[in-house]
């Protein structure tokens, strides 16, 4: 199957897993860098860094939305009906900034699927983002490709370990970071 697809990428390593399920489908993606979700900025700047790199090393096209949205991404968070403490609710949102974002880019650049690095982590809820990214597949006219890539999760972890990539120890936002390092 030839489809030109707009992958969204939130980091390296779970890049590296996600492009090694989609050789095996002949699918060489356009990667799409929006992600107003990681803070600080320090840790922004990292992986946007490290996805360059490794872009430019594998000779992928890179789309670039490099805004650092702490503002907009909390004022985002604040309409979260169980507040702050609601987590599903948080990363729901958060789903659909990036997944709705990805699928307007897509439309604009003619790629007639989009889809996200995060369907490869097992930490992350597969079913919200599946919804998700239906709705703003119905929103925005791009499809959804689902896949789960979860099965190269490990092989991709191991990929950015051996080629120096850099490694996050959450998933991005001030909660997940609260939540890894907080006793």
């Amino acid at each position: 199957m030839s489809i030109k697809l707009l992958l969204h990428v939130c980091c390296g390593p779970c890049l590296a897993g996600s492009l090694r399920a989609l050789d095996e489908e002949g699918i060489r993606p356009v990667l799409f860098w929006y992600n107003p979700n990681i803070h600080p900025w320090t840790e922004y700047r990292s992986r946007r860094d490290c996805l360059k790199a490794f872009a430019e090393d594998r000779g992928l096209e890179l789309i670039m939305i490099d805004e650092y949205g702490l503002r907009p991404f909390l004022r985002g968070m604040s309409g979260i009906s169980g507040g702050f403490e609601d987590r599903q609710g948080r990363c729901s949102c958060c789903y659909r900034l990036r997944l709705e974002k990805t699928a307007e880019k897509a439309g604009e650049t003619g790629c007639d699927f989009f889809s996200s690095t995060l369907l490869i982590s097992p930490y992350q809820n597969h079913e919200a983002l599946r919804k998700t990214g239906e709705e703003a597949a119905a929103e925005y006219g791009a499809r959804f490709f689902y896949r789960d890539f979860r099965p190269f999760f490990r092989e991709g972890q191991k990929y950015a370990r051996e080629k120096g990539f850099y490694m996050q120890k959450y998933c991005g936002c001030v909660f997940s970071e609260e939540e890894r390092y907080a006793p």
